[in-house]
């Protein structure tokens, strides 16, 4: 096989175009990269496009595992040298090995709430990073999926496939307006939690039902009025300190908790 040393070559300018949000929505591809992320997508079924392989860099014996099974299976395997690899990476000292993965998107009306502890679903979250992080510990405690809606960040942003370690691929995402949400929400009569600093209730004092949709607004402004109004129940959860909010992801990861662990006691 012909090992691609020129950085203007074709193939490598579209992968190296998948770093911006435009052309990974254009494509509905997304790069990734490092052995042990490519190598949970392939255990987890991703559909993969291509693999990336540096054999100058790659050195683990599970990393040519996956590369020569891959092979079997008729995935392309693009060999380039370390400087072209290199210069794809967004790590310090790159392994080697990269994948091209297809995103994978449902829509929210084919979305039926199940037994369990139900979505996610995240208004106009900003960071790429806090999306990945709520992806991690959504996974962590066995929810479904993230529902996205107005202008939220990428989910496939390199930032949040670092953040989420692999959890992007157990969890289903959808994308909406939050328009369609609420219909939904209503249609389906759902229970949807959303939280504030000025609920009534102490986010330990409510009893949580699964399945359910925990929504969570944006890093700056929290949930709108008409949000807040949608939702069936309002938590607050306390501060003392001088802070007056909390990051989101770990908001969304002290609310998750919070219903995860009355499941589990309640199961």
């Amino acid at each position: 096989m012909t090992i691609i040393t020129n950085s203007s070559n074709p193939t490598i300018k579209r992968i190296r175009a998948l770093k911006n949000r435009r052309d990974r929505d254009e494509s509905g591809l997304y790069f990734i990269e490092g052995v042990r992320i490519v190598g949970e997508a392939v255990q987890l079924n991703a559909p993969l496009d291509s693999l990336v392989v540096a054999p100058e860099l790659l050195t683990s014996p599970f990393g040519h595992e996956v590369v020569a099974e891959q092979r079997k299976r008729s995935v392309p395997v693009i060999e380039v040298t370390a400087a072209i690899f290199e210069n794809l990476s967004a790590k310090d000292g790159p392994q080697g090995l990269g994948a091209v993965v297809r995103q994978r998107w449902e829509r929210l009306d084919q979305v039926r709430l199940e037994a369990g502890l139900g979505w996610v679903a995240l208004d106009a979250a900003q960071d790429p990073g806090n999306i990945g992080t709520i992806m991690r510990t959504a996974d962590a405690v066995g929810a479904a999926g993230i529902i996205l809606t107005g202008n939220s960040a990428d989910p496939y942003d390199p930032s949040a496939v670092r953040a989420s370690m692999g959890a992007l691929y157990s969890l289903r995402l959808v994308r909406a307006s939050f328009d369609d949400f609420a219909a939904w929400k209503l249609r389906h009569g759902y229970t949807v939690i959303g939280t504030s600093d000025r609920a009534a209730q102490d986010y330990q004092a409510i009893r949580y039902a699964p399945p359910l949709i925990l929504l969570m607004g944006s890093e700056r402004q929290g949930l709108a009025p008409n949000q807040m109004a949608m939702c069936d129940t309002m938590a607050k959860i306390p501060m003392v300190g001088r802070s007056d909010s909390l990051n989101l992801a770990v908001a969304t990861g002290v609310m998750l908790y919070e219903i995860f662990n009355q499941q589990r006691r309640q199961g």
